[in-house]
C-alpha cells in the first residue's frame, strides 16, 4: 500500500541522485553535469511494510524556469502537489544552495533538507549549526553524507514521520523585507480570493511569480482560470511597478536579490568557520588543472592515459588464469566464441543453410561484437573513475573558452562529455538529451548537430577491430588521432552551421566545480557494470535481429550450382546492393562488403564488425578454421593501413544510429533537422574518408 509521494530536488552536484539511490535501493547513475535527469525517475521507498513513491527531479540551481529541467522540477511539484519535498544541500556550498531551497519554500509544501557532504564542508573549515538552520528554515534538517549512507536511516524515518504528521516540515514563511513584502502580502491576499487559483496554487508563491513576469507560471495559470486571472494580472503589474519605481531595478531582479538576502542572513546566522578555514586540496589542484596553459596538455595526458590502459588491461595483457595459461579478457571471449564455433562444424554436412545463420550470422556477427566486452567494460570503468573524482567538470571550464570560438555555448561540453567526448564509452542519445539544460534554441540545435561525432562506445568495437589488425604498435597514438579528429571534425562543423544556417547569439556559461572526491569503488563498478549490460543487452537483440536480418539479404537468392563458393555472397541481395555503390565507394577505398556492413550501421554502429564478420565467414571455405575478423582483413591483401584508417573516420562521422536520429527529430521538432543530420554528416565523413584514403596511398606509395 502507498502512504505518499515524495520528491526530491536539489543542485546539480548536491548528491541528490545518490540520496534517491540510498532512499530506493535503484541504481541510477550519478554525474557531475546538469541534464543527466532532466526526464524525472520514479521507484519506491520501503519502510515497516509500507511503500513510498520516490521522485528524482531533475538538478537545478532555480524554479526560475529558464531552462527545460527548472521547467520540469517546477512544473512537476506545482501540478503533483507532493506529501513532501527532500531538498538535497550540499553543505560545502550551503548558501548557493540556499536559493533553491527559499524557491521550494515559498510553494509551501512540507520540506525535509538533508544536509549533504558535511564531511566536505568541514574539511573545507566551516560546519553548519543543524538545529539553528533548523528553527530558522523552520523544516527538519538531517546532516547526510549520502555517497557513503550515513545519515540516511534518519532521513528515512524523517520522512515517514512528515508524511504521517508526527513531525512538522511547513517551511516558516519567505520574509523579502518590508517594502517586498507589503505588495506581496497584498497581492497573495488578492489571489486567495480567486478561489481555483487559490486551490493549484500557493497564494505567496504565485504572487511573487506574477509581479516577476513570469511567463510560465502566467500561462499555467491562464489555464487553471483565465477570468479569475486578469483581474490578477493589473493588480500584479501595478505592485511590480510601485516597487520598481523604489528599488530602481526590475520587480524579477528585486526579488532575487532578496532571496539571495534572506540566504546569506541564514549563513551568517548558522555557518560558523574554523581556524583551518582556507584554501583546500580541491583549490590547489585546481590551481594547475585548471590552468589556461596546463591544464589542456593534463587533459591530453588524461585521455592518452585511459587509451594506453584500457588496451593493456583489456587485450594485450594475459592476466586470466585459463586452461592453456593465461588469456587476455579478449582473448578470453574470443576463444569462447572459436570454441563455439568449432562445435558447429558438423552441422555444415547436414544442414548447411542453418549451419550458415548459426556460424556467420550469429557467431560470426554478434560474436564479434561481444568480442568486444571486455574494452568497453574498461573503458566504462576508467571514466566513471573520472566522473566520481570531480574531474569531468574541470574538463567544461577548461574547454569552455575554445569552444565559444567556435561558435558552441559553454554546456555543449556537456553533451560532448556524455556523448564519448572524453574518449570514448559514450552514447549521443543521452548527450543530446543533455541539450535541455540551455537556454537558448539555437545553442541546442548547433550542439544536436554536431554532438554525433563523439566516439560512442558503439564506434569502438570497430575501430578496435581495425586497430589490432594494421596499428597493433601504435593503438594508444591512433586513439588519440581519432580522438582528436573527432573533436576538429565538431568544432569545424558548429563554427560552419554558425555562420550559416544556425545564426544567433551565444549565452554564458556557468558551471559549478565540485570539490575533489577519491573514486567509491563499489558506485564506479555498479555504474560500470550497467552500461557493460546494457551494451551487452543491445548486443544480444538489436544487433542479433539486425545481423540476422543481414545475415539473410547476404544469404538469398542463392547462386546457381555450379557457379563457384565464393561467388554466392556477391550474388545476394546485399552483395548486388554493396556492388552498385563500389564505383563511388571506391574512392574512400570501400569494396563492396565494406558497403554492406556500412549500410547495416545505419541502424547501429556496432552492426558495421557483425556485418564485416558475417561477410567474410559466409566466403570462408568450409574447412577453414575459425579466425578472428582482425586476423583475417589483416591477411588480406586489399586491406591496408590507409584503407583501415579510412573506414574508422567514415565510421566516426558519418549517419547517426536510428535511435540517435529519432531523438534529434523529437528534441529539434522537426524531421528537417534529423534528415540534414543524416545527410551532411554522411557527406562529410565520405570526403574525409576520402581525404585519408588517398594521401595515405600516396605517401604508402
Amino acid at each position: 500500500m502507498e502512504f505518499g509521494e515524495i520528491v526530491i530536488a536539489g543542485n546539480p552536484n548536491a548528491g541528490k541522485t545518490s540520496v534517491y539511490n540510498r532512499l530506493t535501493g535503484a541504481a541510477q547513475q550519478v554525474s557531475n553535469y546538469p541534464g543527466v535527469t532532466v526526464e524525472f525517475i520514479c521507484g519506491q521507498m520501503r519502510h515497516e511494510g509500507r511503500r513510498f513513491t520516490v521522485v528524482d527531479l531533475p538538478g537545478t540551481y532555480s524554479l526560475t524556469a529558464y531552462t527545460q529541467e527548472e521547467l520540469v522540477a517546477r512544473n512537476y511539484i506545482v501540478e503533483r502537489k507532493p506529501a513532501l519535498i527532500v531538498n538535497v544541500v550540499d553543505a560545502s556550498n550551503f548558501e548557493r544552495n540556499l536559493y533553491l531551497t527559499i524557491q521550494l519554500m515559498e510553494m509551501r509544501i512540507p520540506m525535509v533538507i538533508a544536509l549533504n557532504m558535511v564531511d566536505t564542508a568541514e574539511r573545507r573549515g566551516y560546519r553548519v549549526d543543524v538545529v539553528k538552520s533548523s528553527a530558522l528554515l523552520g523544516v527538519p534538517v538531517i546532516p547526510t553524507i549520502a555517497s557513503r549512507g550515513k545519515g540516511m536511516t534518519e532521513l528515512r524515518d524523517a520522512c515517514v514521520a512528515v508524511i504521517e504528521g508526527r513531525l512538522a516540515a511547513m517551511p516558516a514563511p519567505v520574509t523579502y523585507g518590508h517594502a517586498v513584502d507589503e505588495e506581496v502580502l497584498a497581492l497573495a491576499e488578492a489571489v486567495t480570493k480567486q478561489g481555483s487559483l487559490a486551490r493549484q496554487y500557493a497564494p505567496g508563491w504565485l504572487a511573487a511569480k506574477l509581479m516577476e513576469r513570469d511567463e510560465a507560471a502566467i500561462a499555467g495559470a491562464r489555464a487553471v482560470a483565465a477570468d479569475e486571472l486578469e483581474a490578477l494580472l493589473a493588480l500584479a503589474e501595478e505592485a511590480a511597478q510601485r516597487m520598481e519605481r523604489h528599488f530602481k531595478a526590475d520587480a524579477a531582479t528585486v526579488l532575487a536579490e532578496h532571496r539571495y538576502g534572506m540566504a546569506a542572513g541564514v549563513v551568517k546566522s548558522c555557518v560558523s568557520f574554523t581556524a583551518e578555514a582556507r584554501r583546500d586540496v580541491t583549490d590547489h589542484i585546481d590551481m594547475v588543472v585548471c590552468n589556461r596553459l596546463v591544464g589542456p596538455v593534463i587533459l591530453v595526458a588524461v585521455v592518452a592515459a585511459l587509451f594506453f590502459w584500457v588496451f593493456k588491461v583489456s587485450d594485450e595483457w594475459a592476466w586470466i588464469p585459463w586452461v592453456n595459461g593465461f588469456q587476455s579478457p579478449t582473448g578470453l571471449v574470443t576463444g569462447l566464441f572459436d570454441l563455439l564455433s568449432d562445435s558447429l562444424k558438423p552441422l555444415g554436412v547436414r544442414a548447411p543453410m542453418l549451419h550458415s545463420l548459426l556460424d556467420a550470422g550469429i557467431i560470426g556477427g554478434v560474436g564479434g561484437v561481444m568480442s568486444f566486452v571486455p574494452l568497453i567494460f574498461f573503458m566504462f570503468f576508467f571514466v566513471a573513475m573520472l566522473e566520481d573524482s570531480g574531474y569531468i567538470a574541470r574538463v567544461a571550464f577548461i574547454l569552455d573558452r575554445p569552444l565559444r570560438v567556435f561558435g558552441l555555448q559553454g554546456k555543449s561540453i556537456l553533451a560532448f562529455i556524455v556523448a564519448g567526448g572524453l574518449g570514448a564509452g559514450g552514447c549521443a542519445v543521452p548527450g543530446i538529451l543533455s541539450t535541455r539544460t540551455m537556454r537558448e534554441d539555437k545553442d541546442r540545435l548547433v550542439t544536436m548537430l554536431v554532438t554525433p561525432f563523439m566516439n560512442c562506445g558503439a564506434k569502438m568495437p570497430v575501430y578496435a577491430m581495425l586497430i589490432a589488425a594494421f596499428f597493433p604498435g601504435n593503438r594508444t597514438l591512433v586513439m588519440m588521432t581519432l580522438w582528436g579528429l573527432s573533436w576538429i571534425t565538431a568544432l569545424c562543423a558548429a563554427w560552419v552551421l554558425r555562420k550559416t544556417l544556425v545564426r544567433g547569439e551565444q549565452t554564458p556559461f556557468v558551471m559549478e566545480l565540485p570539490p575533489y572526491h577519491i573514486p567509491i569503488l563499489t558506485s564506479v563498478l555498479r555504474h560500470t557494470w550497467e552500461r557493460t549490460w546494457l551494451y551487452m543487452k543491445k548486443a544480444g537483440t538489436i544487433i542479433l535481429a539486425i545481423n540476422i536480418l543481414l545475415w539473410a539479404v547476404m544469404y538469398f537468392p542463392r547462386p546457381p550450382e555450379d557457379a563457384p563458393p565464393d561467388k554466392a555472397l556477391a550474388h545476394s541481395f546485399a552483395g548486388r546492393a554493396g556492388l552498385a555503390l563500389e564505383p563511388v565507394t571506391r574512392a574512400a577505398g570501400f569494396d563492396w562488403r565494406t558497403n554492406i556492413a556500412l549500410i547495416g550501421g545505419f541502424a547501429a554502429k556496432e552492426v558495421v564488425v557483425g556485418a564485416l564478420g558475417t561477410a567474410y565467414a559466409l566466403e570462408q571455405a568450409e574447412d577453414e578454421d575459425h579466425k578472428p575478423l582482425s586476423e583475417t582483413l589483416a591477411s588480406m591483401p586489399d586491406w591496408n593501413p590507409a584503407r583501415a584508417f579510412a573506414l574508422m573516420v567514415f565510421v566516426m562521422l558519418y549517419a547517426p544510429c536510428l535511435v540517435t536520429v529519432a531523438v534529434i527529430r523529437r528534441e529539434s521538432g522537426s524531421w528537417k533537422w534529423a534528415a540534414f543530420s543524416t545527410m551532411y554528416s554522411t557527406l562529410l565523413a565520405f570526403m574525409l574518408a576520402v581525404f585519408f584514403y588517398q594521401a595515405g596511398s600516396l605517401l604508402a606509395g
